[in-house]
């Protein structure tokens, strides 16, 4: 059995994988308190891309450009067309703002520490040491095209409706039958 190291002496692949999770953090909670949509958009990236770093901490490369190419260079832009097809208000409206500011926050905040604590708890004694191979592209790829096609297929579908939707939305010179 080996010798599991102590959280008192941080390896440097621990201490750049904490900062990137703290980032990814920040920027979420960025992007929910945000008061404009596409400064929210922003925040996603940088959510993105430090999740994208974390899974180059951990190995997985392929998951890693995964991550940049669909999400980041995919979702995010489909969701700034999404925002701009729409006239969706960009700056700051009183209409979207919520009265219920303090209730939300004391919900997640309890939701957070329960859960912090259920996986701390959980995972107090559990080591993994970090080696290469978990994230090839061959083990992903048949994963992804044996199991997992159709929920893959309806989320494309899914997107193209949305993208589709958004147009029909925007356009003007569209009127409703009488």
């Amino acid at each position: 059995m080996s010798e599991v190291p102590s959280y008192l002496s941080p390896s440097g692949q621990e201490i750049v994988f904490l900062l990137l999770g703290a980032v990814a953090v920040g920027s979420a909670l960025l992007v929910v308190t945000t008061r404009q949509l596409v400064h929210a958009a922003l925040w996603l990236v940088v959510c993105f891309g430090a999740l994208a770093g974390c899974y180059l901490v951990l190995t997985a490369e392929f998951v890693a450009w995964v991550q940049v190419l669909i999400y980041v260079g995919a979702i995010v832009v489909l969701l700034l067309f999404g925002i701009m097809l729409t006239r969706a208000p960009i700056g700051r409206t009183a209409d979207l703002d919520s009265p219920n500011r303090l209730t939300a926050a004391i919900v997640a905040i309890a939701t957070a520490a329960v859960l912090v604590t259920v996986v701390v708890d959980g995972f107090r004694m559990a080591y993994a040491p970090l080696e290469p191979g978990g994230g090839s592209a061959r083990e992903l790829g048949s994963s992804i095209f044996r199991n997992w096609v159709l929920p893959f297929e309806a989320l494309s579908v899914l997107l193209l409706a949305a993208l589709v939707g958004a147009i029909v939305l925007s356009r003007t010179d569209i009127r409703g039958r009488d």
